[in-house]
């Protein structure tokens, strides 16, 4: 993966001086803060219907705030998306996940990290779970959690198909922070 921030985009973010009426109250929060979402103004219905299934993935998840991270970084991974890579590299650093466990989660990770690369890996790979990893998925962490990773990869899938179509910029101060400590 290259992290580049200067990518041209075909669909560029939304600049504060365009940005859309209608979502003009999303713009300074989630929405205004990163490329991702500021592509997704483009469409100010799909941004304003996003947000409420946003904040239960990425606040609310059953999973919890590392294991949600280590999702997003493998799907990342499968979908070869540097914008969600790098972002949640950015992320998993604040929680305090280490580098190698990090990059771990491009390879073959060991314990509960190799289970949740699996099951990624199932959803990417055959679009389900299958029973014995979905069974051990729900001994260690519960049926909610088991449905909310099978969302997380569903919502940073759609996010990564908006990102890889159009090239959207990787934002400055995350592109900064990975090129003064690269992963």
């Amino acid at each position: 993966m290259s992290f580049s921030p200067e990518i041209k985009s075909a669909c560029p973010p939304v600049s504060n001086e365009s940005w859309p009426v209608e979502i003009d109250d999303m713009k300074a929060g989630f929405a205004g803060a990163l490329n991702v979402y500021r592509t997704m103004a483009h469409h100010p219905a799909l941004l304003k219907a996003w947000a409420p299934l946003r904040q239960h993935i990425v606040k609310d998840s059953a999973l919890g705030a590392v294991r949600s991270e280590l999702v997003i970084l493998r799907s990342a991974y499968r979908m070869n998306s540097d914008y969600e890579w790098v972002h949640h590299v950015s992320r998993a650093r604040a929680l305090g996940i280490s580098d190698e466990r990090i990059q771990d989660m491009r390879g073959v990770p060991k314990g509960e990290d190799g289970l949740i690369a699996r099951a990624v890996d199932a959803l990417f790979d055959t679009s389900r779970l299958p029973q014995d990893i979905e069974r051990a998925l729900f001994e260690a962490m519960g049926r909610e959690a088991v449905f909310d990773l099978i969302a997380t990869v569903g919502f940073y899938s759609i996010l990564g198909f908006i990102l890889l179509t159009y090239e959207t910029p990787i934002d400055k101060g995350v592109a900064n922070e990975i090129a003064n400590r690269p992963i």
